[in-house]
């Protein structure tokens, strides 16, 4: 039986000879929260507005989180000092068992922090003395927010992609998944089939919440209506040797953007270092290729558990027990089949 699921051998070829795979890794420990990846983002991609632009009663936010209209969200996320400790308790146990896999402190790389280009951090309510004189971190021991600016993972073994019936999703040389609107039906299949609820189609209803909103000042041509929609990595830029919209805008590089293989050293490197300063909370996402989905393209650093971020702690491609449940459904509909004749059989003999 045919099996359609991407496979690591497929996916590397899809890279094509001259190009390697792209991807982001969004550091949230130095996110300030500024919304403008957002702007860059809607602005490049000619995304229409969502929402009545007022803030939510649960956050410094107006989307609440990633759809057709919203292809990076930035998340607010509020915390006490109980919070705080029950997130570096869950990190130091991550440590202990060895993931990261980061040597022993004593074999560390000192100020790592500066090889890839990132500002050091002391614990909170300290502060780095050197050449020039840092400001205190803003965290305190009994609050802080965590600020996580959200994007399409461009899964290895992409749910999407899987799923779509009629191709309209496809796997570009930059080993990114893209959704073709003029393929597209609006059927929906790809929505369902995505583990991180990030593609989702775009329709009246979640773009005119308001009936005035079309004689509004806020008015706008909504292009691509009906039809599935997501971060496209900014294809449009990269085939022109560009740094996507919301990478190129980051003012404090908590987005990085390159190849995909450098993000998750970069991130690797940076999760070292943070720990080394005592930042046990902090921990990496995305960069293990033996999870449910091969790994993703959008490597994070998170400082708590990756549901407090509204991730999914273990994601797993739809299509991944099809085989399986292909297998049993085969020996049943056998079964049934044999004992249909020997049935028949049987009433023939009487």
């Amino acid at each position: 039986m045919f099996d359609f699921r991407e496979k690591p051998g497929q996916l590397i070829d899809a890279h094509g000879q001259d190009t390697e795979r792209k991807g982001f890794f969004t550091d949230t420990s130095i996110c300030i929260g500024c919304k403008a990846c957002e702007v860059a983002c809607k602005e490049w991609n000619q995304v229409p507005m969502e929402g009545n632009l007022e803030l939510l009663e649960s956050s410094y936010d107006n989307t609440g989180g990633l759809g057709a209209n919203t292809w990076r969200h930035v998340a607010f996320i509020e915390q006490d000092e109980e919070q705080i400790e029950k997130a570096r308790d869950s990190g130091q146990k991550l440590i202990s068992l060895g993931m990261p896999s980061i040597g022993a402190p004593e074999t560390r790389e000192k100020d790592t922090a500066k090889h890839i280009g990132m500002p050091e951090f002391g614990s909170p309510g300290t502060r780095i003395k050197e050449e020039v004189d840092n400001p205190p971190n803003p965290d305190t021991p009994e609050f802080r927010w965590l600020m996580s600016s959200d994007v399409c993972k461009h899964c290895t073994f992409a749910g999407c992609l899987d799923v779509c019936p009629t191709g309209a999703l496809y796997r570009t040389e930059y080993g990114t998944v893209v959704v073709q609107d003029d393929i597209c039906n609006g059927c929906g299949t790809c929505v369902a089939g995505c583990p991180f609820g990030v593609i989702e189609r775009r329709d009246t209803g979640t773009i005119h919440t308001k009936p005035d909103r079309v004689d509004s000042r806020y008015a706008m041509d909504v292009k691509h209506e009906g039809t599935a929609n997501k971060c496209t990595l900014c294809y449009d830029r990269l085939v022109d040797d560009q740094v996507p919209a919301c990478a190129q805008t980051c003012p404090t590089t908590s987005i990085k953007f390159g190849n995909q293989s450098e993000m998750v050293e970069s991130a690797v490197e940076r999760v070292t270092t943070m720990h080394a300063q005592g930042s046990t909370e902090a921990r990496l996402y995305g960069a293990n290729t033996n999870d449910g989905v091969g790994g993703i393209g959008s490597v994070f650093l998170l400082l708590d558990e990756p549901e407090v971020y509204g991730l999914p702690p273990d994601p797993q491609v739809p299509t991944k027990d099809l085989p399986q449940m292909y297998k049993k459904v085969g020996i049943a509909a056998a079964g049934m089949l044999a004992a249909a004749a020997t049935a028949f059989v049987g009433a023939r003999k009487k």
